[in-house]
């Protein structure tokens, strides 16, 4: 068993803009962090993951790079980042910084010496095709609607973006270009970060036919992720950045890799690969999405969320390592999701969930605002939201296709990425305490009842009990590194398994709904201890039947 102290650390996602407001400005900032991190330490937490706060046009929140070595002006300065840093380290967090290279901004000054000319050197930075027959070079998708093509009458050539026209594809097939990327990784490392999370990783190796993706549901654009989803130089490309740079450093690596299978998975984190530490894979999450992905929300079976979290669980126990989250700022919030956000029942199922996942073999990740179970919004009108996926889906699917706008807000009240924007709950003064000014994007109205100070007072609160889930990582063993195992596999309500190491068994026990099921402990009861539990319970209480309250969860050590 191989042990590592990322494997024991607890990661904090930080989405910058929405986090913290030191100059009233409507927009989080470095500063706002700093100012935070006495409180991400009492929390407990051993990292924070900071989504890009780099230079950038904001075309996509950030997501769209102009320098990769600068701060945003809407976060402050890189002086504002090494006091950051520094006071980071001081409270014993690590930082580990998004690292963004499947594209660049177009602002960037290497795509603007691109599309200058033919012949310019920087022409190789990034992926440039002739029409065919007029047309685009092929029919793929961008993940932001429309053709991944961007033409360009300068040179009468196309410019090929996955996500916005304004996040043109790096060229990964050219070696300059990545001794660029290489030297800008070095640059923040011996700054003293401590890791990467590096975007939508699995895509920077492109098939260089670049042939017709499959066309579904008569739309008139191909789906290509067959030839960019790990593609063919995947695994060349990681192995020489973690030869060229990793390797250097003790650090945390996670890819962004959607469509992964669990050995997709170790090859990108197998031991002996030298490529990354772990991968975040998309499956649970997708659950639910119908024919119009998560555009239309469908119910979804606790049986196959169990199957598949279970899956990668077993399949990465020898070699490998699972990242473990329910939410981050691409996806809705957990405790609307997966539990109830009713009053009644918020609390109790935001740490049923805690509990589920915290006690999976991985390193968890929390984003912020988890920890006080923050719900989902309902904003009334497309006009209150400031995503680019939102924005370009209502165009395509309302005012094109005709969907009803009514049921297309129900969708994004489910599943839309500004869910997870809304800014943090401080307080219930003005603006929860997120800035002076007017904010960026609408607060959910629940923050009078819902904040961090109420919650912080609290010992009851969701805050504490996160805290608590932190807290027995770092005292047991078992929690990081047993081996995990499924019971009551057919169960549509609830989510049990064991945890082993040496001697000791741990038992989890979830309750996924609101309903009262029997759980049936299948082996012999011994002397046990109850961990943790998010409803009184008396420890001496038998658990061979057991009858579970609504979301109830408990973790018993024998």
């Amino acid at each position: 068993m191989q042990k590592s102290w990322w494997k024991e650390s607890v990661v904090y996602q930080i989405y910058p803009r929405s986090f913290m407001d030191s100059n009233g400005d409507g927009i989080g900032d470095l500063k706002g962090i700093t100012s935070k991190l006495p409180y991400l330490e009492n929390l407990g937490i051993d990292v924070i993951w900071l989504s890009p706060v780099y230079q950038s046009p904001n075309d996509d929140n950030g997501y769209d790079i102009s320098d990769y070595c600068a701060i945003m002006n809407d976060f402050g300065s890189m002086e504002d980042f090494d006091e950051m840093l520094r006071v980071a380290h001081q409270h014993k967090i690590k930082i580990m910084m998004d690292l963004v290279v499947n594209h660049s901004s177009d602002e960037h000054p290497w795509f603007i010496e691109s599309k200058s000319s033919k012949d310019n050197p920087k022409r190789e930075y990034y992926i440039w095709k002739a029409g065919n027959e007029g047309k685009e070079p092929n029919n793929w998708e961008a993940f932001f609607k429309g053709s991944a093509w961007q033409y360009d009458s300068e040179t009468d050539e196309y410019y090929l973006h996955l996500f916005s026209k304004k996040q043109p594809d790096l060229n990964w097939e050219s070696p300059r270009l990545r001794k660029e990327i290489y030297n800008l990784m070095t640059f923040w490392l011996d700054k003293g970060i401590d890791g990467f999370r590096m975007d939508v990783i699995n895509m920077i190796s492109k098939d260089q036919h670049f042939p017709d993706g499959k066309s579904m549901n008569g739309n008139k654009f191909g789906d290509g992720t067959p030839y960019f989803f790990n593609g063919p130089r995947i695994h060349e490309f990681l192995q020489e950045m973690n030869k060229e740079v990793l390797s250097k450093y003790d650090i945390i690596t996670v890819g962004e890799t959607p469509g992964v299978t669990p050995d997709d998975a170790k090859l990108y984190t197998g031991k002996n690969r030298n490529e990354l530490n772990m991968v975040f894979q998309f499956e649970h999450m997708d659950i639910g999405n119908g024919p119009l992905g998560k555009w239309s929300n469908l119910p979804w079976k606790l049986t196959d969320l169990k199957k598949i979290l279970s899956k990668w669980q077993i399949e990465l126990e020898e070699d490998g390592w699972n990242s473990l989250y329910w939410n981050n700022h691409d996806q809705p919030r957990v405790v609307s999701r997966f539990g109830n956000d009713s009053i009644e029942y918020r609390e109790v199922s935001a740490k049923m969930l805690g509990t589920c996942l915290h006690m999976m073999k991985g390193t968890p990740y929390i984003y912020q605002g988890e920890e006080l179970g923050m719900t989902n919004v309902s904003f009334p009108s497309i006009e209150d939201y400031k995503d680019i996926e939102i924005i370009n889906s209502y165009k395509e699917y309302v005012l094109e296709k005709g969907m009803d706008s009514d049921e297309f807000l129900k969708a994004v009240h489910a599943r839309g990425r500004d869910n997870a924007r809304t800014p943090f709950h401080w307080d219930d003064s003005l603006n929860a305490g997120f800035t002076a000014g007017t904010p960026w994007i609408d607060l959910n109205p629940n923050f009078k009842q819902l904040n961090a100070k109420e919650q912080v007072m609290n010992p009851h609160s969701v805050f504490h009990y996160y805290k608590k889930l932190i807290d027995l990582r770092k005292k047991y063993e078992i929690i990081v590194y047993g081996k995990y195992e499924l019971l009551m596999e057919e169960d549509e309500q609830i989510f049990a398994f064991t945890r082993s190491l040496g001697k000791e068994k741990l038992l989890v026990i979830c309750n996924f709904f609101k309903e009262e099921p029997l759980f049936v402990f299948p082996e012999e009861e011994s002397a046990k201890k109850l961990l943790i539990s998010n409803y009184p319970v008396d420890e001496r209480e038998p658990i061979q039947h057991l009858s579970l309250r609504p979301y109830e969860a408990r973790v018993y050590l024998f």
